[in-house]
């Protein structure tokens, strides 16, 4: 039996998917996209990703569902064009939802949305930062220059975790929502850094995140851009008394 995933990310389901099941539904969701856009006879464009069109099957194996705004990519073909955007905002990349480009990295941004999404156990579109108008990307993004990622976990899981998987996750999931598609990762390089084989560079900010009266740009020099890194970060545990 199939259910849909984000039903799990309702106040009364979280506590049912422990950390190990959020990891290998991450890697699971990875895996498939890879196939789509690398494995498969043909380039597969999504274009539709989101919680709702990944289903869990009984032992919480993730399935990427619903097709009918996939595109296919012939031949050498890179990226496509359309003039009627269509999909779900929350998980569109930039450049799709303002000038209506799709390829595999506007998956790709899809996907991180996800992966965050997972980690908190809060919706995007439905997340509001009052205090700093941050979306969840730019909650995530906050948290992580601030050098306090393992609070964008959901509570739920902070006790029965792997901090250094954790993290890595994050910094995997803000590669994935960069503002430039050309500094999101593909999948093959996704899949490789969630198994820790791969080295990961430091984000940037990721698309759609506006600061409080600062206008960022793609190439921006900010202090934040040499931010720590899953690979050289040290983390203090507190534990209840």
């Amino acid at each position: 039996m199939l259910k849909i995933m984000h039903i799990w990310l309702d106040e009364t389901r979280r506590k049912s998917l422990n950390w190990l099941q959020r990891f290998n539904i991450i890697s699971g969701i990875a895996r498939g996209l890879l196939y789509l856009h690398q494995d498969s006879r043909l380039k597969i464009i999504h274009r539709d990703l989101k919680t709702s069109n990944i289903l869990l099957d009984t032992n919480l194996n993730p399935k990427i569902s619903d097709f009918g705004l996939a595109r296919i990519l012939l031949g050498d073909q890179v990226e496509a064009n359309t003039n009627k955007v269509a999909g779900t905002y929350g998980y569109m990349s930039p450049e799709y939802a303002v000038h209506g480009q799709f390829s595999e990295k506007s998956d790709v941004f899809s996907y991180g949305v996800i992966v965050l999404e997972l980690l908190s156990g809060k919706r995007n579109r439905d997340f509001s930062d009052s205090e700093n108008y941050h979306n969840l990307l730019g909650h995530a993004w906050r948290l992580w220059t601030e050098e306090k990622p393992l609070e964008l976990l959901d509570e739920v899981l902070r006790e029965n975790c792997n901090p250094s998987e954790v993290i890595r996750c994050i910094q995997v999931g803000l590669l994935c929502v960069q503002q430039r598609p050309e500094d999101r990762p593909n999948m093959s390089l996704v899949v490789l850094m969630l198994n820790g084989e791969k080295m990961l560079p430091k984000p940037n900010f990721p698309g759609f995140y506006i600061d409080r009266g600062v206008q960022l740009q793609a190439d921006s020099s900010l202090p934040n851009n040499t931010l720590f890194s899953a690979n050289q970060i040290s983390i203090t545990i507190l534990e209840a008394r």
